[in-house]
């Protein structure tokens, strides 16, 4: 038995639990007449969700209200009580709370108390909430809580039941924990990517489109294609070989592959078309399997590793789309890689150093993995899913990265390896994600010729390092606060003559730059000076030259960089040399 502190996780799950039940009690306090749903905790927080009577939604002021409330309760000490009902003593307790009674008629003998009963926490005589548990002692234990926001959520995530009101909140184990977390939102806040996205004029979402779809902007365009041409190279001399698939395909081919079966509700609607029906493809690795089979393969040929930019489309809701980070159409750095089994550890371990080499080149050097394992609906035998597992678990040792098990996290047709980094400000993300697939490869009746001669069926691994283009776009504006590295920045360097005399001069600077391969503009002088400085600022520019009398006379540049401080008569070949060295692409 080990004991339970409020500063671990699992501690932070029960504290953040209690804190909704107290929660929905300073609710159902303020606004007789309420329904109360559901208060699970969440990462960092819970929510509550909520109907009230004729419709009422809450107001920023009710927050500050029920906030208050639950400082009260907190103050009185109410001990959570556990009890012991029946289905129908159940059913009595919460006749007039239909969500409740709802959860209670759906609940199974087996997964209830004995004789198919269930469990609640009774904080006073007043109030109660159906529960399993666990819970402090006491709410004197809570207390370090923000309520953050209010949204809609229908019943059961399900369209056609009512919408709730979702109050969220948070909650932590001491002041100085919450006190963090709010900072950390703030700063979150304002390096949200759907916020610099508009502001630095990289990508947005035209409603002409539809949600979830996004356009790239010239200057987000140009990040994208220097993050792909870096991949691209990275690929090249790691040995894989390119190949490019359509956007569509007959239905026949996700029937083979298990998708309609297994993943139908994430898929586009599909189209009939001349007598066939259609679906836009919400996987790569389907048509991989059909270039891989399209002729015979010989053991000496493998590892076979297939490499694509790729774009998928899968039909998220619209209450989960998020930005780049929760897209309907997106684009893979996509590859699958077809081995003999002896080959198979060997191509984990390369896979690992190759993720972790471009994550820090973008600048991430801090990791994390899952080892995500066989989930209740999977396809296959469970022995294959063991030595697939193993295989994965042996390359997470050997990289000496740390990771904890998800089990049943993995896909319905492989266990995988998702690997997650920390960004400038502490926020964790799930970024490349490897899988071994002992499924497709015999669905699809791909075969290699081994050295006995006799027949085999290849393994395969799944494997995206940034995940997606979009994905990866979007967490880096977050983690640079819309400041990219100067290698990475779509302008370089911006040249700002003083006056109109001065415009000739930096022309030719810009020629200058250019030549040298560095990507950098003029803002001429028809707006003063002060002002193209500062524009130049909000843009998030590396670096801002500034010419004027003295520098056309001595071929010099003033120099502003973006971390601030201002040189004055650099020498051009100076400052070309210095960018050099600031603009080459890290080694990872």
């Amino acid at each position: 038995m080990s004991v339970l502190t409020q500063d671990s996780d699992a501690g932070r799950v029960v504290l953040r639990h209690s804190t909704a039940h107290v929660l929905a009690q300073a609710v159902l306090d303020l606004f007789p007449g309420a329904h109360f749903a559901i208060g699970p905790p969440i990462d960092n927080g819970f929510y509550y969700d909520f109907e009230l009577p004729g419709g009422a939604t809450f107001s920023d002021d009710d927050l500050e209200r029920i906030e208050a409330r639950m400082g009260e309760i907190v103050a009185e000490a109410q001990p959570f009580v556990r009890e012991e009902h029946s289905r129908d003593e159940g059913l009595a307790l919460f006749a007039d709370q239909p969500y409740k009674r709802e959860i209670i008629e759906g609940v199974d003998a087996a997964e209830g108390a004995e004789g198919g009963g269930v469990s609640a926490y009774r904080n006073t005589e007043r109030f109660v909430d159906l529960c399993r548990g666990p819970h402090v002692p006491t709410t004197r234990r809570l207390g370090h809580f923000k309520l953050q926001k209010v949204a809609g959520a229908y019943w059961r995530g399900d369209e056609h039941r009512p919408m709730l009101q979702r109050i969220y909140g948070t909650a932590w184990e001491s002041k100085s924990a919450l006190q963090a977390h709010l900072e950390q939102l703030a700063e979150a806040e304002k390096r949200d990517h759907r916020k610099l996205g508009a502001e630095l004029d990289l990508f947005s979402f035209p409603p002409e489109i539809g949600g979830g779809l996004p356009v790239f902007h010239p200057k987000g365009g140009l990040v994208r294609k220097i993050m792909e041409d870096y991949s691209r190279a990275a690929h090249l001399t790691a040995g894989y070989e390119f190949v490019s698939t359509p956007h569509l395909a007959k239905s026949a081919l996700f029937e083979q592959s298990g998708h309609l079966e297994w993943y139908a509700e994430g898929m586009y609607p599909p189209m009939e078309l001349e007598g066939a029906t259609y679906y836009p493809k919400p996987m790569n690795c389907p048509i991989h399997m059909l270039i891989y089979r399209s002729q015979q393969r010989s053991y000496r040929r493998l590892p076979l590793r297939l490499f694509e930019f790729g774009t998928v489309y899968r039909f998220e809701r619209s209450g989960v789309l998020h930005g780049l980070l929760r897209a309907r159409g997106f684009t893979q750095d996509d590859s699958h890689i077809f081995c003999t089994p002896d080959q198979l550890g060997d191509e984990l371990a390369s896979l690992l150093s190759f993720v972790l080499r471009l994550l820090r080149t973008f600048g991430f050097d801090r990791f994390e993995a899952e080892l995500a394992t066989r989930p209740d609906k999977f396809v296959g035998e469970p022995a294959e899913w063991d030595t697939a597992t193993e295989a994965l678990r042996r390359a997470l040792e050997s990289a000496g990265i740390d990771f904890v098990v998800a089990e049943g996290e993995g896909a319905f047709y492989a266990p995988k390896i998702d690997v997650h980094v920390r960004d400038a400000i502490g926020r964790r993300w799930q970024m490349s994600t490897l899988q071994v697939d002992f499924q497709l490869a015999g669905r699809f009746g791909l075969e290699y010729v081994g050295a006995d001669n006799a027949r085999h069926v290849p393994r395969v691994i799944h494997r995206a390092l940034f995940g997606s283009i979009e994905r990866f776009f979007g967490v880096l504006v977050e983690h640079y606060a819309g400041a990219f590295p100067t290698w990475l920045a779509p302008v370089q360097v911006r040249v700002l003559p003083v006056g109109d005399d001065h415009e000739a001069y930096a022309h030719t600077v810009v020629e200058r730059l250019g030549a040298e391969g560095f990507r950098a503009e003029l803002d001429d002088a028809s707006d003063n000076l002060g002002g193209r400085i500062r524009r130049a600022k909000v843009e998030k520019l590396p670096w801002v030259l500034v010419v004027g009398d003295d520098d056309v006379a001595g071929a010099t540049v003033g120099v502003n960089g973006r971390e601030g401080g201002v040189e004055r008569n650099v020498g051009v070949d100076d400052f070309v040399a210095r960018l050099r060295v600031e603009a080459a692409v890290p080694t990872g």
